[in-house]
């Protein structure tokens, strides 16, 4: 399996600056499943030089790593890299960001999560970070129980709680909802999204809403047969009374 895509997005705005987007992806050779072949590379530039770059690659069968990095204009603002190990009955990840050691910063996170029964998953998670004059450890405990067309999790610790819902009804309709609450910033926030897919029309719709009540909308549709796609998108936050709403197309 080979594939190279390329696709150029143009964004038209009011608010700010227009820009325009070129991405390219490349899927390499190493298949290890139906719909799986590594190395993926994932990159995308815009009209200032910024770049967004991702490489994934399935090292062994049981050994996974990515590295991501992210520049604006001609200065790197972050980069980091993690393995992730699957084993029999549990996952193990660290994930090393932004890590400088001659000044002596940097974050990493480590992931474990153990399954207890076929559907429920048991785990922790552990967030160390220094910078010169501070450095901190923040652990926290998780869960995940896998339906036959749900996932819900739940994430406890220091920092506070974090909870998701997802829900597949049909092939054409996916739900969720989230919830976190943070003990550093004393606020908690509640959203739902949904996704619905029209298969014969080419068109996704998008929506969102949170407990701020920001209301957030957005439609996708394939020219064909043009390689052509148009995003329609509007978002209004009604406690400000802001509203916004543009356009963009992707050839690709």
């Amino acid at each position: 399996m080979l594939l190279k895509e390329v696709n150029h997005t143009v964004l038209l705005s009011t608010l700010g600056d227009s820009s325009y987007r070129f991405g390219a992806t490349y899927v390499g050779t190493k298949q290890t499943g139906p719909a799986e072949a590594f190395p993926v590379m994932v990159g995308d530039m815009d009209n200032t030089g910024s770049l967004n770059a991702q490489i994934i690659h399935q090292i062994t069968d049981r050994v996974r790593s990515k590295f991501a990095f992210q520049t604006q204009q001609q200065k790197f603002v972050n980069w980091q890299g993690d393995a992730e190990f699957k084993g029999e009955d549990f996952t193990a990840a660290v994930t090393f960001g932004n890590p400088d050691v001659l000044v002596g910063s940097g974050i990493v996170v480590a992931h474990y999560l153990q399954s207890v029964t076929p559907s429920l998953a048991l785990g922790g998670e552990l967030v160390y970070h220094r910078r010169p004059g501070e450095e901190g450890t923040v652990m926290s405990l998780a869960g995940r129980y896998t339906g036959s067309n749900f996932i819900a999790t739940l994430t406890l610790g220091g920092a506070g709680a974090h909870g998701s819902y997802y829900h597949k009804a049909n092939d054409q309709l996916q739900l969720g909802v989230e919830f976190e609450a943070s003990t550093r910033m004393q606020d908690t926030s509640v959203s739902f999204g949904y996704q619905l897919d029209v298969p014969k029309a080419d068109l996704v719709f998008k929506g969102s809403l949170d407990s701020n009540w920001v209301v957030g909308a957005t439609l996708e549709k394939k020219l064909q047969p043009l390689p052509l796609s148009l995003a329609l998108s509007a978002f209004l936050n009604h406690r400000k009374s802001k509203f916004q709403c543009g356009f963009g197309i992707t050839i690709g």
